[in-house]
């Protein structure tokens, strides 16, 4: 049976992230995608667009779209990048869009639902909400590429972030090298 996703895409830099984990899924999965109207914004502001991809797409506002239902079956959801906003609505259960919503349903439902943070420093806010978001089964992921596979490029980069989400998720890929010791 074919594999079914969520991304949301929320209000910081780094939206190629998103548009990275869409192209690898779509090649395989159902994805459904939900791009907020700030991360809109961003996306044309850093170049990246989210047109043309076979998912369905999702308004933000759409709080009767399946996903939005515990009864709806996926396999999980990633908010890519996901914006300290979207992190405090998710930590506290303030659901008021489709993102923080299906996040609340994944949660609810003990399915995977990563966060790949986009702040640098944390405030203490920042770290409360992470670990109440964790306790609630969040996987907390901050966008924090590893440069032992000695990236070329900035896609190199984006990648290594991708291939541990997709590590996550369950979903295989050959985006990066792994680690196998420093002569390898």
């Amino acid at each position: 049976m074919k594999k079914e996703y969520v991304i949301g895409v929320t209000g910081a830099s780094g939206v190629i992230y998103a548009r990275r984990l869409l192209e690898v899924l779509c090649r395989d999965a159902t994805v459904h995608l939900i791009v907020t109207d700030i991360a809109q914004q961003i996306a044309a502001h850093e170049r990246v667009s989210f047109e043309g991809f076979p998912a369905t797409y999702h308004g933000i506002d759409d709080i009767a779209a399946p996903i939005a239902s515990g009864s709806h079956r996926s396999d999980g959801m990633v908010v890519i990048p996901c914006s300290q906003k979207t992190l405090a609505a998710i930590a506290n259960g303030y659901s008021d869009n489709l993102i923080t919503r299906t996040a609340d349903v994944c949660l609810k439902e003990h399915r995977k639902c990563i966060l790949v943070t986009r702040e640098t420093p944390l405030s203490k806010i920042h770290l409360k909400n992470m670990l109440a978001a964790e306790d609630a089964g969040a996987t907390i992921m901050p966008a924090c590429p590893a440069f032992y596979h000695k990236p070329e490029t900035i896609d190199d980069l984006v990648d290594m972030v991708v291939a541990r989400v997709l590590d996550h998720l369950g979903v295989e890929h050959n985006l990066t090298k792994r680690w196998e010791g420093y002569d390898a």
